[in-house]
Order: C-alpha cells, then structure tokens, then sequence
C-alpha cells in the first residue's frame, strides 16, 4: 500500500509546477491546500519550543485526526499572510509535511525543503478557565484565531441506523474524547453562555461564532429537536449580546421553512449552512445514505434554496468534502469528470443565492472511507478556483464564512482578492 502511494505521489505535480501552473492563485493558498491534503508531523525539535502557557493546544473537535489519536500537540498554524491552516497530524508512512525547527522559526519541510515558515496559534485566555459546573471552558467553545466554535452534540443520529456519511468520523472521535479527555456528549446552554462571556472579554480577538453537531432525527417533523436545541443554545448565546442578532454562522441539517423561521425569529443567527457534502444525486445517494433518506438530494437543494429568502443571498451556503466525489469504488473515474459534475451542480445553486465551498478531504481512520487517498494537488486548486469563480460571477459574497471566519476553505480564501 505504501509503495502504490509514493508511486501515486511522484505521477502528481509538485507544488512548485502547481504554483507555476495557476499563478492566479495566491502561492500561500496553494500551499495551505497541500498541507491540509497531505496532513503535517512535528518534529521533536519543533514541539521543543511549543509552550503550553501561550500556545493553543489541539481543543476538542467533532473529527478525529489522520493519525486516530489524541495528543497534546498545538492547535495549528498560522502562515505570514495572517490566515490559518487547520492541520491534521498524520503518520510518517503517509508522506505529510514535516513541521521542523529551523533557525529558530517554525517551517513546513518536505524533501528537507523549507517551503514556508509558519507560526503557532496563540492560546486564548479563557482556556485557562472552568466553568461554574466545572468543565473546562476549551472543551465548551473551541478557538480558531477569529472564530469560536460551539460544537453542542458531537453525535450523530445517522451513525444509530448505520447510514452515516462514508468520509465521516464523528461517533467514533466522539466515543474517544469522552474517555480519553472527559469531553461532555451535549453541552448546557448555562456552560456556554459562561464561556462566550469570557471569550469576549478579549477586545477585537473574535469577530464571529459558529455552531454546528451532528443530525437529529426526531421530533413532531423531522430535525425538529435539533431545531430545539439549536435555539436553547443560541439564546444562551445571545445573553451575552446588547442586540438580538450577533455575527454567526449555524451549520445543521437542512430544515424547513418553519423551522428555518423558528431559529431566525427567536436566535441572533444570521448564516445558515447545511452541508450536501457531495454534489451530484447519485454519489450523494452513495456517500451519504442517511441524508439521502431522510430528506434526499433535490429536497436538500431546494431547503437551502429557499432558505436564500429568511436569511438572505449572500448568508446561504453550503459545503462539500472536497475530493470525496473521487472516492472507490463508485466515484469519478476521472478529476475532469468530477470537476465538471460538481462546479455544474454548484452553478444550478449560485444562480439561486447559495453559496458552495469545501474543505480538503482527508481519509480519516474512524471513517468507512479510511483506507482511501484523497485526490492530486492540481484537482484541489482547479476546485477552489472553480467555486470563487462562481461567487463572483453570480456576486454573492462570502463574509460570514471567509479566511478570516473559518480558514477551512481553499475557496473563500479567495475573496481577499476582491
């Protein structure tokens, strides 16, 4: 298996013929979607200089890591643009960039070339914190450089009927924080309210809040006890804020008008993402046979459609694990035919006010799809390019999902250039 990888591998382009390839596309971009396609590994001397009292340490996460394990290692990186890469610490054998310790100064090595320098997340202060029900405040609200995350149930009742997304993790990472760091399976609206209080007691450190957990099937309608809980935490949130809508982002299950109603009149919400995930009906029916029953594809699309005129065009979107639509053994044969397929699927949602983009998908353990490889550098790039083009073609922004917001997405990367 190893021996096919490498030979994979040296039939791809480098990144520098990449770099030379699109240069349209901003270097560092190219960069940060090859390390999160390829994962990273710390050397010894680079976690020589890793302080705990200042740095960020990995927090808890709805995903697992490449390597399935859970250790203390820093959070991620930031390059010398200003905008994040989220790392993923991967086994030697599967041929990641080397985080290394040169001269002083963190770089990303590969080949024992340095091909950037890199610097670490700093900690924010209410890390150091508990709760009043004593659950540390990092295992409430994770931190990215501008963002926190509230991550209220990191199961999935997809995983109970065993139609769960084929890339994904998320029960079995759950199973592990649980014992192995204590981290609670639903959180308490008073937990988080605490936690946001402090967080914000940082001036200009975060500018937005995400939430997101896995499906809820039951209730009255469906997803309707997810919308229940969605709206008990954002409240909770919102008792933090003077005004009743604050910057923000709920990335659920694709509701209905109704519910979609219930959460923008009675929350401070003002995104809405419901992943797809694959674009296509057919793939989609294959990698993800939960949501394809519960609600199904051409529903899910004319949710988040309709979802455009609550929250507005501009504040819809919806992501795609990236590269997946090249998964074995059902998937593209081809990246041309993939990328066709998907950037059509995604202009049929542009033309309506959603927005797409991805994230890098990385084959993880604790997932059906873990023995698989994800696809070349050159498929990614083409791919973020594809999506940006899109936005700026229809003219929908992406602010509350940008590389400032999230820093999970080649693509909106992108909009610092407009």
């Amino acid at each position: 298996m190893l021996v096919a990888l490498k030979r994979t591998f040296e039939q791809e382009l480098s990144l520098n013929e990449v770099v030379a390839k699109y240069p349209d596309v901003p270097r560092l971009v190219i960069i940060k979607t090859d390390v999160q396609r390829r994962g990273i590994h710390y050397t010894e001397r680079a976690l020589s200089i890793v302080d705990q009292n200042i740095h960020q340490m990995r927090s808890p996460y709805l995903f697992g890591s490449r390597d399935g394990e859970i250790k203390a290692l820093p959070e991620s990186l930031l390059l010398r643009d200003g905008t994040t890469i989220l790392v993923d610490p991967t086994p030697l054998e599967q041929n990641p960039y080397l985080v290394d310790l040169v001269d002083g100064r963190l770089a990303l090595v590969d080949n024992d070339e340095i091909v950037e320098f890199v610097k670490l997340w700093p900690k924010p202060k209410y890390y150091d914190l508990l709760t009043s029900s004593g659950i540390p405040m990092s295992h409430i609200a994770s931190a990215r450089p501008q963002r926190l995350n509230i991550f209220q149930s990191s199961y999935c009742h997809f995983w109970a009927e065993h139609k769960e997304c084929r890339f994904c993790d998320i029960v079995n990472h759950t199973k592990q924080q649980k014992n192995e760091l204590g981290v609670p399976v639903r959180l308490k609206p008073q937990d988080v309210s605490e936690t946001i209080r402090e967080a914000l007691k940082e001036p200009g450190r975060f500018t937005s809040i995400c939430l997101t957990a896995g499906s809820v099937l039951k209730g009255k309608e469906l997803f309707d006890h997810e919308v229940d809980f969605y709206i008990e935490t954002l409240q909770a949130i919102g008792e933090n804020f003077a005004t009743k809508k604050f910057p923000s982002e709920l990335i659920s299950s694709a509701f209905n008008e109704k519910q979609l109603l219930r959460l923008y009149e009675q929350t401070g919400i003002t995104s809405y993402t419901s992943d797809l995930e694959v674009l296509g009906e057919e793939k989609f029916n294959w990698i993800c046979p939960g949501k394809a029953d519960s609600v199904g594809y051409q529903e899910w699309k004319n949710r988040l459609i309709r979802a455009v005129d609550i929250f507005g065009r501009g504040n819809v979107g919806t992501g795609l694990v990236g590269g997946v639509e090249l998964a074995k053994p059902y998937g593209f044969v081809s990246e041309e035919d993939a990328l066709r397929s998907t950037l059509d699927e995604a202009e049929s949602l542009a033309e309506n006010g959603v927005t797409t983009f991805f994230i890098v998908w990385v084959p993880r353990p604790g997932s059906d799809f873990r023995d698989q490889q994800n696809p070349s550098l050159d498929y990614f790039v083409q791919l973020t390019k594809g999506l940006h083009d899109l936005r700026v073609k229809y003219g929908i922004p992406v602010d509350y999902n940008d590389y400032r917001r999230c820093g999970n997405h080649p693509d909106t990367d992108l909009s610092r250039l407009l």
